[in-house]
């Protein structure tokens, strides 16, 4: 079993063969994935691709680099939204001062937006990070994020920063950048994250791990990133396809999903 925390299968890339990429990585044994909605379009389809499939689910959240298009109105939409049961995080949410199309600090009012209806609805969160940690830890702390936990995405930061998001309840997702021949630093910090944090992704269809780079990613390929984490911590794929799943199921509360 193995659990892929964040895919995008909502992606226009799967349009063509959305059925099969499922089958192909039910055949490699991934026994659930968290589909991500980050704006209107994406967060219906990852619904509907949640209520249609078994160990699929949703989470749904405004992205930061779209802040400047979001409203209160959608706010209430995702509100209602989290009444299905499939909808079991907020997220993707938080900074981005990589890209510049939506001003900071009309991102930090929409990540504060909805760490706080989080904390209303009592759903964990996934956090988006790129070129703002300090302002994405300060916030989370300002906003009592500890409240609902979650993941952050993708997790590429030092050793201190895990350990900052680890007090706040927070799991380290590891995505296929772990793979990377010049990933020397994360794969010493993911040596030592206790294994009882981490998550695993692929955020599909982007960073696909080694030996797949440059293609299009899936979930089957979590694969890769799992035995790379086992390599690095000199245990076995088995242990870490079981702890990263028994994290998942945890703070996602799978077993009050219908």
């Amino acid at each position: 079993m193995i659990f892929d925390t964040h895919a995008h299968l909502n992606a226009h890339q799967y349009k063509e063969d959305l059925e099969s990429v499922i089958q192909k990585s039910k055949n490699e044994n991934v026994t659930n994935i968290l589909v991500v909605g980050f704006d209107k379009e994406t967060i219906s389809s990852a619904i509907e691709i949640a209520e249609n499939n078994e160990g699929i689910y949703a989470g749904i959240g405004w992205h930061p680099v779209d802040a400047i298009d979001f409203k209160d109105e959608h706010l209430v939409w995702i509100e209602e939204l989290t009444n299905n049961p499939k909808v079991i995080a907020i997220g993707e949410i938080g900074l981005d001062y990589y890209w510049d199309k939506s001003p900071k600090d009309v991102q930090l009012e929409v990540f504060k937006k909805q760490i706080n209806l989080a904390k209303k609805v009592k759903l964990p969160i996934i956090i988006h990070n790129r070129d703002a940690t300090k302002d994405v830890l300060d916030t989370l702390i300002m906003e009592n994020a500890e409240q609902v936990g979650g993941i952050m995405h993708c997790f590429n930061g030092s050793i201190e920063t895990a350990q900052i998001c680890m007090d706040l309840g927070f799991y380290l997702s590891i995505g296929g950048p772990v793979t990377f021949k010049n990933a020397v630093n994360l794969q010493k910090v993911v040596e030592q994250i206790p294994l009882d944090r981490l998550l695993v992704e692929t955020d599909c269809p982007y960073l696909t791990p080694h030996p797949f780079r440059g293609k299009r990613n899936d979930p089957s390929y979590i694969k890769h990133i799992v035995r790379k984490i086992a390599d690095i911590k000199n245990i076995t794929f088995e242990e870490v396809a079981e702890a990263t799943t028994s994290n998942a199921i945890k703070l996602l509360n799978i077993n009050k999903v219908l």
